[in-house]
């Protein structure tokens, strides 16, 4: 009896094993890079205190992240009087997520998080209703064109194995 679950056992731990092969991803020529907003925290609510690279600048922050790297659709290197920055264009409900937090929390920052390092802060000035959100970030300016390559190529493939799994 022993025996005959053996051929089993190998028949489907082989089955397994092509079955998986086949369905790794393509070899990616990027550096997997996560970003995600975290909201400051109101007095007494937080959950973590992170330090701002250059600044120094102490924040509280919660401890979930209000927008996180499956409410991207795309990254974008852009420059003003002070600097580049970033832009992050946000999904549908993500926009209206933003929007609605942004509304309440007039007076706080989001903090961005790359790869679970805080690099940048944006003040919640007014409401955030465009669908996207611009960051200066704590990063030397010669790196940025590569994090935002890393980025939108990190979006794509989470984007990708999103709709496959809706199907």
């Amino acid at each position: 009896m022993k025996h005959s679950r053996l051929p089993v056992f190998l028949v489907v731990l082989v089955t397994l094993l092509a079955v998986a092969g086949c369905s790794s991803s393509k070899k990616k020529n990027y550096d997997t890079t996560v970003a995600r907003f975290f909201m400051e925290a109101s007095e007494g609510d937080a959950f973590a205190s992170v330090t701002l690279p250059v600044s120094g600048v102490q924040i509280a922050i919660n401890n979930k992240p209000v927008v996180t790297e499956y409410d991207f659709t795309g990254v974008q290197l852009a420059e003003s009087d002070l600097g580049k920055f970033l832009v992050f264009s946000l999904t549908g409900s993500a926009t209206r997520d933003v929007y609605r937090i942004t509304g309440t929390n007039q007076g706080k920052r989001l903090v961005l998080f790359i790869n679970d390092k805080p690099v940048g802060a944006r003040p919640i000035d007014r409401v955030f209703n465009t669908g996207a959100i611009a960051v200066f970030v704590a990063l030397p300016e010669d790196l940025l064109p590569a994090l935002v390559k890393n980025l939108n190529a990190t979006s794509m493939d989470l984007q990708e194995q999103m709709e496959k799994a809706k199907k």
